[in-house]
């Protein structure tokens, strides 16, 4: 089968003080409002410096007390969203002097999380902004399935892959969100299953990650975790990826 690359004043003429303010909130705005692909490379670095912080301050914490610092999730949260680090816990207890500016706890747009918890606990980051869209996505997805007698708002009566579609974002009114992919800056289609369950699609990322890798996967492997071992990002709102005849294909649930 194949699949296809992914593709997206103000006048015045008085009182300068109060337009460098208002120019200067209005700066400020527009750097919170970018997303991933677009995000400037100081914020990216930021990232880094964090992950390395709370990266340390997780293994100190692990070998002081034999537990992680996780909020406790559900059974049914997603793999790439259930392990999320209690900062505020690393903070209280001095394992942390700050929680990082970047996290959603001090006003940031992510979450940072432990995957690989039993073997080797890697903190990572869950991009806010990524899954904001996806669930604003999900809910036009489901008011246009609801006003078409569970019809779904779909590219194509063919399957993109087995079992999923790709979203028309104009026939689901959903245009305002197009989405860029964390690792490539590339643009992301949403795919939806057939009961109506939206993700986002991950494998153009994915491949570029296996080649980087130069690595040929088992069968019956997650090709995600080639994602995770290259970036500090998650892929959340993701299926399990499989290699079928050279290409990443989303296995539905």
């Amino acid at each position: 089968m194949e699949w296809r690359g992914r593709k997206r004043r103000y006048l015045v003429w008085a009182r300068p003080l109060c337009t460098a303010v208002m120019l200067a909130v209005f700066v400020g705005m527009l750097a919170g409002c970018l997303y991933p692909g677009e995000e400037r490379q100081e914020r990216r670095v930021s990232y880094l410096e964090s992950v390395d912080r709370i990266q340390r301050a997780v293994d100190q914490f692990q070998a002081d007390q034999g537990i992680l610092p996780i909020i406790t999730a559900g059974q049914d949260t997603p793999r790439y969203e259930k392990f999320r680090i209690d900062l505020d816990l690393l903070n209280k207890q001095g394992y942390i002097d700050e929680i990082p500016t970047t996290a959603f706890e001090k006003g940031g747009s992510a979450y940072f999380l432990i995957i690989n918890e039993e073997s080797d606990p890697a903190v990572k980051v869950l991009d806010l902004l990524t899954t904001q869209k996806i669930n604003d996505v999900q809910r036009l997805v489901d008011k246009y399935r609801n006003s078409q007698n569970g019809k779904l708002p779909v590219t194509s009566e063919e399957e993109t892959y087995p079992g999923l579609f790709t979203v028309d974002l104009k026939l689901a009114g959903a245009q305002d969100y197009s989405l860029k992919s964390v690792y490539s800056g590339q643009s992301q289609d949403y795919l939806v299953d057939k009961d109506g369950r939206v993700y986002a699609d991950y494998a153009f990322d994915i491949m570029q990650a296996v080649d980087k890798s130069e690595a040929s996967p088992q069968a019956d492997k997650d090709l995600r975790e080639y994602l995770t071992e290259q970036s500090f990002f998650v892929p959340v709102k993701s299926l399990p990826y499989r290699m079928i005849d050279g290409v990443p294909v989303p296995q539905p649930e």
